[in-house]
């Protein structure tokens, strides 16, 4: 899948400029962002998508020297399943 970073969502689109897959977030501090949103277009579900999506969006918060929380139940889940990896980009405010 190739993959399009916007300032407060990454996705990706498929040849006929259907939306795949999706995850937004929106800044709630200077350096500190809530995951709001993901979606996996059902064709794909059940592949992976999701937590690739995730490692993605941590990988560029890690580079841009952002926190995350999660009002996402999905990114909630997946950041506390994952917080031994992604420990320095987890804000404290994650519930």
């Amino acid at each position: 899948m190739k993959w399009n970073y916007e300032d407060e969502r990454i996705y990706s689109i498929n040849n006929e400029n259907e939306l795949m897959a999706e995850v937004t977030f929106a800044f709630i501090g200077d350096d500190e962002v809530d995951i709001n949103h993901t979606y996996v277009n059902p064709v794909l579900r059940g592949q992976g998508i999701a937590g690739v999506m995730l490692k993605l969006l941590a990988e560029h918060l890690r580079q841009k020297g952002l926190k995350a929380t999660a009002s996402c139940s999905y990114a909630n889940t997946w950041l506390k399943k994952n917080q031994a990896t992604y420990s320095d980009i987890i804000s404290e405010k994650l519930d």
